[in-house]
Order: structure tokens, then C-alpha cells, then sequence
């Protein structure tokens, strides 16, 4: 159930990425399921990279040309797998991201919300 974005640069990657799988034959073990736990995995290498680093180190970890470039490139893992899923799965992720930002913006409203971190109770929560 592929799904074109919106976006002309995330377009490119999904079509970069729909040839790389069919170039390998790998568009069969491109399930949901299978591309949930890559992207998991993925996600758990870049946290390995953040894991030990206290906040302000985290927050320059770019500045450390070789510790940054791991970071840069776990973050594109995440974002291959991110956007293989999304496609396989007929999903525009910005339009995703966008409907999860307003919804947000709900329940989180800023007279309510600012300068605190404090979860909104899951009456008011959708997902």
C-alpha cells in the first residue's frame, strides 16, 4: 500500500528507497512488522550513542566531529526505516507528524503547559 508524500525531498528518499529494496529483492522482507523492530533497533543505537552523556553533553555532542558523525548516522537510520515503514504502510509521516502536532497543541495548551514538562492525564491523551 505505498503512498506518495507530499514532500518532494521525503518523495526522493521513498523512491530511492522502494529501488534500493527492489534492487535487492528485498521488498518481501519489508513487513510492517520487520521494519518496526529495524526501526527500533535503530532507535536503540542512537540512544547507545546519548545513553552515558549528561544533558549538556548531549546537547553538544555535535561539536565532537566523530561522535557527532555516529549520532548523524543513526539518525539516518532511523529516518530509512522510519520512511520505508511509513510507505509500506500507505502513511505520509509529515501528515502524521503534522495531525500528531495539533493534537498536542490541544492538550497541551500554552497557558496550561509552559515551562512544564508534566504529562497531560490519559483521559486527554489519544495515542
Amino acid at each position: 500500500m505505498e503512498h506518495e508524500p507530499n514532500d518532494p525531498g521525503l518523495a526522493d528518499l521513498v523512491h530511492r528507497l522502494r529501488r534500493f529494496a527492489d534492487e535487492r529483492d528485498w521488498q518481501r522482507f519489508h513487513t510492517p512488522k520487520n521494519l518496526a523492530m529495524a526501526l527500533a533497533g535503530e532507535v536503540g543505537e542512537l540512544l547507545a550513542e546519548l545513553q552515558w552523556l549528561t544533558p549538556e553533553e548531549s546537547a553538544q555532542v555535535m561539536a565532537d566531529p566523530e561522535h557527532g558523525a555516529r549520532v548523524r548516522a543513526e539518525i539516518g537510520d532511523v529516518m530509512i526505516y522510519l520512511a520505508r515503514l511509513s510507505d509500506i504502510l500507505g502513511i505520509d509521516p509529515l501528515a502524521a507528524a503534522t495531525d500528531k502536532l495539533t493534537e498536542a497543541a490541544h492538550r497541551y495548551p500554552v497557558e496550561r503547559s509552559y515551562g512544564s514538562a508534566v504529562k497531560a492525564p490519559s483521559a486527554d491523551r489519544t495515542g
